[in-house]
């Protein structure tokens, strides 16, 4: 599995153009009907309308260029690619997508707020993109909590909240909302410290901002808690995006997986959230697009 930073630079710059012409054929030269193009001979007017659909496009970068992904998400309903930062941004709005989950200004994923010898430089970074995020009319720029390397849950919780708090006035004022991923420590993500729920919900509790919330994951939720729905249902106030993935693999979330995504998604829809749910499934399946549409369908509850 690539990872997802790499992945990221490898559909911006197009290195990924080679396999598109087998993946897209519909979209690039017009000829020769893929599974996928010929799913995509639906309307996407006949989506329900009660989940805004997104997509990671690093998931994609061995595959598709932005520009080949964007219009293909166009021609299924998706409304929105995640995980995109200002050179990116361009291109969605060539598209007329939204992008519902910025990034660039983290250091990585270990390096977070969490830890005081990294504030200096994240208060800049943050400081910087929040306004980019604004002026671009965009709403959500990720965060990330940090490995502990040894901390314990009182010292993660208070120098999060002593660097946080130095941006979220800034954040406030433009109109920007602070999301902080949830990830699992179990297999991908080691040591990561912000990977349960409830942490994460305290730290909410701690800013007592409704400028700084938490992106759930559901796959990496699965793994180090479970209780999906129950979850959702007790701190769905704190949760601003929503990722999808099969468990076990980080593949398609079709019926080869245990976590059964229609009554996820019911469950999601009755918290009156009106946000986006992103697709963030490495695909198994060789017409990769294909496995996004059906993804898509699987959700659109």
């Amino acid at each position: 599995m690539q990872d997802r930073r790499t992945a990221l630079k490898n559909i911006v710059t197009g290195t990924a153009a080679m396999g598109a012409a087998a993946i897209l054929p519909g979209l690039v030269n017009g000829a020769g009907a893929s599974t996928s193009t010929q799913m995509n001979q639906q309307d996407s007017t006949a989506l329900k309308g009660n989940i805004n659909h997104s997509v990671c496009a690093w998931c994609y970068a061995d595959s598709s260029t932005l520009d080949q992904l964007c219009q293909f998400a166009k021609k299924i309903g998706i409304k929105g690619i995640d995980l995109m930062g200002p050179k990116e941004w361009p291109t969605l709005k060539k598209y007329g997508l939204d992008s519902p989950m910025c990034n660039g200004a983290e250091i990585n994923l270990t390096d977070g707020f969490n830890d005081t010898k990294y504030h200096d430089t994240l208060i800049k970074n943050y400081t910087e993109m929040i306004p980019k995020v604004a002026a671009a009319g965009y709403k959500n720029l990720i965060c990330f909590s940090g490995s502990r390397r040894g901390m314990d849950d009182e010292t993660g919780w208070q120098n999060c909240v002593d660097g946080l708090s130095k941006i979220l006035p800034l954040a406030e004022q433009h109109g920007v909302v602070l999301v902080m991923e949830l990830l699992n420590s179990k297999i991908n993500h080691k040591d990561y410290q912000c990977d349960r729920t409830s942490w994460g919900a305290e730290l909410c509790k701690r800013l007592g901002s409704e400028h700084f919330k938490l992106l759930y994951d559901i796959y990496h939720m699965q793994i180090d808690e479970g209780d999906v729905i129950n979850t959702i249902n007790t701190h769905h106030q704190y949760i601003a995006h929503y990722h999808t993935a099969g468990v076990p693999g980080r593949h398609e979330i079709d019926d080869t997986q245990e976590l059964y995504y229609p009554a996820i998604m019911r469950a999601i829809v009755a918290t009156g959230y009106k946000g986006y749910v992103a697709q963030e499934f490495t695909p198994k399946n060789p017409d990769k697009l294909a496995s996004l549409q059906k993804a898509i369908q699987i959700c659109d509850v």
